[in-house]
This record gives structure tokens, sequence and C-alpha cells, in this order.
């Protein structure tokens, strides 16, 4: 195990040296390309926004390369090989900003948000940037017109962001959508269901700002990278919020996600880990929201659907006939890639948790309409799952809980508790979401139905 610390340098003039802890080995994560531009897509990103007429505040952009930092460290530093149970990290960064004094009153806030969502255990420091450095965002340009955008939401290619879309649009409301390029196919999916939407919405001014954000390999010496990347929300939101900071006025981040998925109740005892995953958490939500209003940042990150399931979520979509039109597009696997060895090319397993709960979702909301997914597995009741394979793992721990919650209904209240605190929630809404889980659990009931599994 080695404790690790991640040090924001603004170029090769920025020479300070940092105290180190006892055993703790410094990377060097240098911000700058060239004389002046922001490297790692952030300049690019910021470009791009001051093309549509959005001006970040200096504040807004601390924050997306605090984001920076911490996407290097979540996968550029191995669980297996740097800590002493395979998966908690010490993790520590020193990241350069515009106004030290305000950023280090939100240390715990953030330490605590990460600790949270990666299963870590982080520190946080803060520095002035060097004095060249002090004024990075462009100067709003004077314009007789300002930017279009009413709206500000995530859009990750998935089938939930694309109905929030949908349902933005069709309210007459004008988006800024919000995407992390990510792996190929994540960046395909965004990219055709960007285009099919500006195709169906013609003339309308919408527009989507992306981030490629990637580290190369041995950015961090003796150590190899990660893939687990349970951190990969921070940045997202953090983009969201950087570009949220120019529009101008006070902004609401949407993030669509289902309230099953938002709490993610553990299937059974043995989801652990990258298992158990805390992106969209009330919790998480609730800790940005502090950090944001103690940076002085008038805006709030909130998910518009906490309290549907995704089934209700697609039934009640403002436009079902696009949404049929364009479900096929949007992707949901955890793994889009692994049926390569079968030689097949990028597509849905069908059997992974997010497929499953897609699948149960496109059966409910889509009916009397079938899915238009391609599924690796197209029927789940033609052979006997194998509860010791992929096919059949991910089946069996939804069986578990579904038999589970029909049989002490009374749970539901207590399991939600279970990922992670929910004192933020009023009663009445703590309430709403053991609702959610236990209709979100029947919804996939619903399609395992004649469904068998047994150890191979």
């Amino acid at each position: 195990m080695r404790r690790h610390l991640i040090t924001g340098r603004y170029g090769p003039g920025d020479r300070s040296r940092m105290p180190l802890d006892d055993g703790e080995l410094e990377t060097a994560l240098d911000l700058i390309v060239g004389k002046r531009s922001l490297g790692h897509g952030i300049g690019r990103a910021l470009a791009d926004l001051t093309q549509l007429g959005v001006y970040p505040s200096e504040v807004g952009l601390d924050i997306l390369i605090l984001a920076a930092h911490v996407h290097a460290a979540d996968t550029r530093i191995s669980r297996s090989t740097e800590s002493q149970d395979g998966w908690t990290r010490e993790l520590r960064l020193i990241v350069p900003v515009s106004d030290p004094d305000r950023w280090k009153a939100t240390a715990p806030a953030f330490a605590r948000m990460l600790n949270f969502l990666t299963g870590d255990r982080w520190s946080l420091g803060f520095r002035a940037r060097p004095r060249r450095f002090t004024w990075l965002a462009p100067t709003p340009r004077a314009q007789l017109v300002g930017h279009p955008f009413d709206d500000l939401a995530l859009f990750s290619g998935g089938l939930d962001s694309l109905i929030g879309a949908i349902n933005g649009l069709e309210a007459g409301r004008t988006p800024l959508l919000i995407s992390h390029a990510g792996e190929g196919a994540t960046s395909e999916a965004q990219s055709m269901i960007f285009d099919a939407l500006r195709a169906h919405y013609r003339g309308r001014p919408f527009e989507r700002l992306r981030l490629w954000m990637a580290f190369p390999d041995g950015l961090v010496r003796g150590s190899a990278g990660e893939n687990t990347t349970r951190g990969r929300s921070f940045l997202f939101f953090a983009l969201g919020v950087f570009a949220g900071s120019g529009l101008g006025r006070p902004f609401t981040l949407k993030v669509p996600e289902n309230g099953l998925i938002a709490v993610n109740v553990p299937l059974d005892p043995l989801r652990l880990g990258a298992l158990s995953t805390r992106t969209t958490h009330p919790f998480y939500i609730a800790r940005w929201n502090d950090a944001l209003a103690a940076l002085g940042v008038q805006g709030r990150i909130e998910n518009p659907y906490w309290d549907q399931t995704k089934g209700e979520m697609v039934a009640a979509c403002a436009n079902p006939a696009l949404l049929r039109q364009l479900a096929a597009n949007s992707l949901s696997c955890a793994s889009p890639t692994k049926g390569r060895w079968q030689g097949l090319g990028i597509q849905h397993c069908g059997y992974c948790l997010p497929c499953l709960i897609r699948r149960a979702a496109l059966l409910r909301g889509l009916n009397p309409n079938t899915d238009p997914t391609v599924y690796t597995t197209p029927d789940l009741t033609a052979p006997v799952l194998d509860t010791r394979q992929s096919e059949g793992i991910q089946v069996r721990s939804f069986q578990i809980a579904i038999e589970r919650i029909r049989a002490r209904p009374a749970l539901a209240p207590i399991l939600i508790h279970k990922p992670g605190p929910l004192f933020d929630e009023s009663p009445r809404r703590q309430a709403a979401l053991a609702e959610v889980y236990r209709r979100g659990l029947e919804e996939v009931g619903a399609l395992l139905n004649g469904v068998r599994t047994r150890p191979g």
C-alpha cells in the first residue's frame, strides 16, 4: 500500500514544493499546454462554451480543475496494488485555485462527498494559482442578444437522459446538455441521440457541451490504471456546474436518473465495492449542494425523477413516438463491448444490472410496443441461467431481492438506508424512496417472470 498526493501545477514555472506526509508518493499534474492553454480537455471546453455565449466564472473553472485532479487520481491509481484491502486508497489533492480562502472552507464537504462516492479516503488542500494565471476565465463580450439557454441537464447517452432531454424540449425549454465523452461506445451513443434530437427539433437553439478527459498510463509512477471509475460522476457534475456558472443567473443542473438506480439498494450481501455505485444517491447530491452554497455558486443539482421507476419514466415520456424511435440508440449496458469475443459488435448484453432494469422499463413503458433494443441474450426464459456465470449472477440477485421484499414489504423503508445516509430527506421523501424501490423491484419482477436460474 502507498499513499498518494496529486499536486496541480501551472506549467514548468510553477515549482512550489509541497511537504509530503510519511510514506506519500507525489505525482505532478501539469494543467497547462504550451504557454497558457489549459490541458486535459478543459481549455477546449472553455472555448466551446464561450463560442455559445456562456462565460463561466473563475470558481466554476476551479471546480472543473478540481475534477481533473479527482479523475486523475481515480483512474490512474490502482486499487489492487495501492491499498491495504484491495479497495480503499488514501488520496490527497493539492489544487491551485483562484481564491484559496474561499476553497479551504469547503475542503471537508468535498472530502466527505468523495469518500462516500468512491469508498476511498480523500484529503484536499488548496493553494493560490501562480500570479500570471490569476485570471483564466475569459471576460464576457458585449452582446446584443445573450445565450438562449434556460435549462441545464446532464446527457449521458443513456435512456434516462434521453427521456429527460425529450421532456425538456417538449416543455418548450432550450437546454444546454452536458456530456462527458467517455469511452467509444458511450460517446457514439451520445452523438447519435443528440444528432437525432437536433433533426427532430429542427431550428431549436439547444446545444451540447462535451468534455473528453483521459490521463496517460504511467502518470502515477509504479501504479497501473484503475477501471472501476467510481468517481466519474464527480467529473460529470463538475462539468455541469462549470457551464452553469456562466449562465448569468441562478441555475439548476438536472440529473435525470430513475429512483431505483439513484438509491441503489444492494440486491444481496455480496454486492460490494464497484457493484454498489453511488453516483446519483441523494446524500451525494446533497453534499454537492452544500459545497456549492459554501463556494457562493448560485446553483443547485437536482434529480427530477428521484421518485419514479425507469418504467414510469418511459411511460410518462412527453413524446412516446420519438422515444420509441430513439430508444435503441441509447446505451445502458455496463459493458457494451463484452460480446466481442463472440464476434459481436457494441450492443447490450441483456443480463447486467442496468440492462435488466432497462428491459423491465421498456417492457412496461412501451407496452403494447416491443423493446427495439438488440441484446446479446435476447430471451432470458429460453435457457436455465447459470448463477455462477455472468448471464445468471444479476438475475439471481434480483430474484433474491424481489422475493425478500414480497415476503416482507416492511423492509423497504429500512433497506433504503443501507447504501448511504438519508437524513437530508424529509420523512415524506424517505417514504417515497421506499415506495419507488419497491415498485422498481416489482417492475423487474415482471420481466423475470418465468426466468429460471440455478448454480452450474
